[in-house]
């Protein structure tokens, strides 16, 4: 299990909160995120989210404090492990940061937690790595994540394709494509046990090489020996834009169903957008109703236009604002802002009953915390309250394929998701 250590907080902590006065010295909080590589095609929207958060953080620490808290120190994990080893290591060691916002894949983010983060005790938040791995790895509390393990999107991905969501969208037999990663062999895990539990059979489960590869064909003739209905995709665009392309080509297949790693624009234009229209995958949510998600959709398109259903995005926004937040709360208890104070400070500014923060709504959180109040911060994902293992339980989205483009179809909110 894993290990928490919670730093006994100072005396100005204890005594409620005193006014701050006087401005804080701004800190450096990193972004780990994949410009290059297997999941290129998420960094920039992912950057968009998260550079909205810093800015709508620091407009408010100069209204209230008189100087901002965060600057944003971005670095390209290139969706692989020693990249982004080299990287992080480079913003704990010449970036001093707090705190690091990343990585994207679950191997990369596991490999810099046990290589940098967790020995260097800093914070490292993911947005978008969802292995359950992460849950149990053993990290004296300085992992945590803004986005929902894939323990429960595998199962809706068995309960999506046993037709227990759309009944018109239903398979008897399935085969599994994924990336040999913690990310691809958990989520196909997940899948497997749910939809064999719904009276579904898994034919073959195959990985590939987190690399991309020239050829697939291999691969796919041992997926498709034995006919399955479809085949789910768990990998990266920048693996499956070729897969799928050689499945079309070589074996006249085009039966797929994907997940948060296959939620792609890349895919629609690799592939062919009428061949898989109508197609349905999962990936983390938000109800679209959420108080926080209308709010983030209405900021995020002020600032960079039409908000792309692609993943991670919010989840990039909650983290930094998470961050955020708990380096004010540090700064109004009189504690330098350090990797610790933000660390204990990610839960203090999540305590049940404090004052409602919602998504852009931070000069409230400021004043609240200088008078000594607690807060409670609901994102724009959902709600940001970690578990005792850095955890958080969110919406789970099915989306769809359609018209060309990327669509939601269903929000499976988190109490309605079964436990297997």
């Amino acid at each position: 299990m894993k290990k928490i250590a919670i730093a006994t907080l100072g005396a100005a902590a204890i005594t409620g909160g005193a006014l701050a006065q006087t401005a804080p010295a701004a800190v450096n909080v990193g972004l780990l995120f994949d410009y290059t590589g297997a999941l290129a095609e998420f960094g920039p929207n992912m950057e968009n989210g998260a550079r909205l958060a810093a800015d709508q953080i620091n407009a408010a620490a100069e209204e209230v404090f008189g100087g901002p808290l965060i600057n944003l120190v971005v670095e390209d994990g290139a969706t692989e492990a020693s990249v982004g080893v080299d990287r992080a290591r480079k913003l704990v060691e010449t970036d001093g940061v707090v705190g690091i916002v990343g990585a994207l894949a679950s191997g990369v983010t596991v490999s810099v937690a046990e290589a940098v983060t967790v020995p260097s005790e800093v914070v490292l938040i993911t947005p978008a790595s969802t292995s359950p791995l992460i849950t149990i790895l053993e990290d004296n509390d300085y992992l945590f994540r803004t986005v929902a393990s894939d323990a429960t999107q595998g199962i809706v991905g068995g309960m999506l394709a046993r037709g227990e969501i759309f009944e018109d969208n239903s398979f008897e037999t399935a085969s599994i494509f994924y990336i040999n990663s913690p990310y691809g062999q958990g989520l196909a895990d997940a899948f497997t046990a749910a939809f064999e539990a719904r009276g579904g059979k898994v034919l073959a489960t195959v990985a590939h090489p987190e690399q991309a590869q020239p050829t697939y064909s291999a691969e796919l003739e041992a997926l498709l020996a034995d006919d399955p209905d479809v085949i789910l995709a768990v990998s990266y665009p920048g693996q499956a834009t070729l897969y799928m392309a050689e499945a079309r080509d070589l074996f006249n297949f085009s039966s797929w169903q994907y997940v948060d790693g296959t939620q792609s624009h890349d895919i629609l234009d690799a592939v062919g957008a009428e061949l898989i229209d109508g197609q349905y995958g999962t990936g983390p949510g938000a109800d679209p109703e959420w108080s926080g998600a209308v709010a983030f959709r209405e900021q995020y398109e002020a600032s960079y236009g039409d908000l792309p259903n692609l993943p991670f995005i919010d989840t990039s926004y909650d983290a930094v604002v998470a961050i955020g937040l708990a380096a004010a709360w540090a700064h109004v208890n009189g504690m330098d802002i350090t990797a610790q104070t933000v660390r204990d400070g990610l839960r203090a500014v999540n305590t049940a009953g404090g004052t409602n923060i919602t998504v852009g709504d931070y000069t409230t959180a400021f004043e609240a915390l200088s008078s000594g109040a607690d807060i409670d911060f609901t994102g724009a994902a959902g709600t940001v309250d970690f578990d005792a293992a850095g955890d958080v339980v969110t919406p789970v989205q099915v989306w769809q394929y359609l018209d060309g483009d990327i669509v939601e179809a269903a929000i499976i909110p988190a109490d309605e998701i079964p436990a297997e």
